[in-house]
């Protein structure tokens, strides 16, 4: 009898949705006793342990951990952690795991060793939802569509935490000028941009993310004597290395911001202004596409929607005229030029830049 909650993950397994043998790949997979004495040994109850062994569950843990060494070493580091995703709602279990890592952030002392112990949260949070994200997708709990949405709530939520204690941080030096001490980033005029598969909530499990992060010259309230493009430079370095840098715990999410205008002559943070002047004057069709998808995600929220909803003329032309049409063209006969973009064949076939793949649908 399943003694579980009706909405838990493990009630709502789908046993179509996955191998209900333990798959033969070199040796691989869940040793099930001794994950048993694991659990057991955590302070998990031994009744729950026996119904999750005698479960479904058990062999979608075989799977997953036959099928990928980094799930495999999730679920072997931490039977207890693994019991408690399968116990709980998976959307309950995500929600949780975004407002801990905020209320974390919130706790944190940004002059007592704080930035380490946010790397070390962030990295720990990241794993745990790929972990569940990853359950509940080959378990058939969650579609598709859910899967990457919740990777890109993940992503959301670590950048914005991120560069609030950054803030907070720059706060505590003096380096800004805030009333609020708990929200310093609020009505700061900087904001990060979500792009790509990011912006439109679709990341996958192995994407980085990419980012253009812009600022309001006119609202920045950093200390005198303090220049303030180097300030929104060096935030945005510091917040490339609290989700990128490699760690004992790993990494949060590859980050890539080369996006921004013009990246070869700009730096990583760039004024909403000369950004706007820049999209108005040599914005590329490629950059108006990209732009469809950019959403702001952390620092001043209101001003990173302002920005965008200015850019509109940039990103909906009224009227597409010759030249921008042949730009078009071009784009396209580059998809054709790249290698990969004959027939349509799986082995070896480039989903992004080859035939019917991301960038030709786009």
């Amino acid at each position: 009898m399943n003694r579980f909650a009706p909405d838990s993950l493990i009630s709502r397994l789908n046993l179509e949705a996955f191998p209900r043998r333990p798959i033969d790949n070199g040796g691989l997979g869940l040793d099930r006793e001794a994950f048993g004495q694991e659990a057991l040994a955590a302070g998990i109850a031994s009744a729950d342990i026996d119904d999750v062994l005698a479960s479904p569950a058990i062999d979608l843990l075989d799977a997953t951990a036959a099928c990928s060494p980094y799930l495999a070493g999730l679920i072997r580091q931490d039977a207890a952690r693994v019991m408690r995703l399968l116990r709980a709602s998976p959307d309950q279990s995500s929600n949780d795991l975004f407002d801990a890592l905020i209320r974390s952030q919130a706790a944190l002392d940004p002059d007592a060793g704080g930035t380490a112990h946010l790397m070390a949260i962030a990295r720990q949070t990241r794993a745990e939802v790929a972990l569940l994200t990853a359950l509940a997708d080959l378990g058939g709990v969650w579609p598709v569509m859910k899967v990457t949405r919740v990777l890109s709530r993940f992503a959301d939520v670590a950048t914005s935490v991120c560069v609030r204690y950054l803030f907070r941080q720059a706060a505590a030096r003096g380096d800004w000028l805030t009333e609020r001490p708990d929200q310093p980033d609020f009505d700061s005029g900087y904001t990060v941009l979500a792009m790509g598969k990011h912006g439109a909530s679709e990341l996958n499990y192995s994407s980085d993310i990419d980012l253009i992060v812009v600022y309001d010259r006119e609202t920045a309230r950093v200390r005198e004597g303090l220049e303030t493009h180097a300030f929104y430079v060096r935030l945005t370095q510091e917040l490339v290395k609290l989700l990128q840098k490699r760690t004992p715990d790993g990494y949060v999410f590859r980050v890539d911001l080369r996006l921004r205008p013009d990246p070869a002559a700009t730096q990583v943070a760039v004024p909403m202004d000369a950004a706007a002047v820049y999209y108005e004057s040599v914005g590329q069709n490629w950059e108006r596409a990209a732009m469809i998808k950019a959403r702001p995600i952390a620092g001043d929220l209101e001003a990173g929607r302002e920005f965008v909803d200015s850019l509109s003329p940039f990103v909906w032309r009224k009227y597409l005229d010759y030249a921008a049409i042949a730009d078009i063209r071009a784009m396209k006969r580059q998809i054709h030029a790249h290698k990969g973009f004959g027939s349509i064949t799986v082995p070896g076939h480039n989903i992004k830049l080859g035939r019917g793949g991301i960038r030709e649908i786009e």
